[in-house]
Formats: structure tokens, C-alpha cells, sequence
């Protein structure tokens, strides 16, 4: 892990076969289980949790009056297609 401020410990428990994984892992890289466990959950705020993050920001503005009117939306692109083709 790098220089950067430590949280509290924190106690968890995981299915004894991915923790087997996780302990493999560690020992090929000679590093600790923790190390494992925050480079995999990085991974998975990178990928599925920004994708969750930003489905809850689009709802939000949606709520809050964003968007466009689908119709309106459609309306658009058939103008736009009808003058492409002339």
C-alpha cells in the first residue's frame, strides 16, 4: 500500500474458497492480504462503482428536471436524418 492515511482497521468475512484465492494471490507477489484485497476493491470502484456512481448522478439530475423529452429527442434525429439524405 502506498503513503497514503490508514483507516481504522476493519473486520470482515469472506467465503473460505475466495480467501484462499486472495491468500495465493499474496504469497506469488509476496505481499500482504490486505495489499490484495485494496488493489482488488480499487479495481472494482474503477469499473462497476463509478458505473453505479454515475446511473445514481443521471437519476439525480433527472429528478431534478434534466433530460430531454424523448419524443423531442426523436423528433431531432429524424429532422437530422431527413437532411442528410437530401
Amino acid at each position: 500500500m502506498s503513503n497514503r492515511e490508514l483507516s481504522d482497521p476493519i473486520t470482515m468475512r469472506l467465503p473460505l474458497d475466495l480467501l484462499a484465492e486472495v491468500e495465493e494471490v499474496a504469497g506469488i507477489c509476496e505481499r500482504s492480504r490486505s495489499w490484495v484485497i485494496v488493489r482488488a476493491l480499487k479495481a472494482y470502484l474503477a469499473q462497476e462503482g463509478r458505473e453505479i456512481r454515475d446511473i445514481a448522478k443521471a437519476r439525480g439530475e433527472v429528478r431534478d428536471g434534466g433530460g430531454h423529452d424523448l419524443d423531442s429527442v426523436l423528433d431531432e434525429v429524424e429532422a437530422i436524418v431527413k437532411g442528410a439524405a437530401a
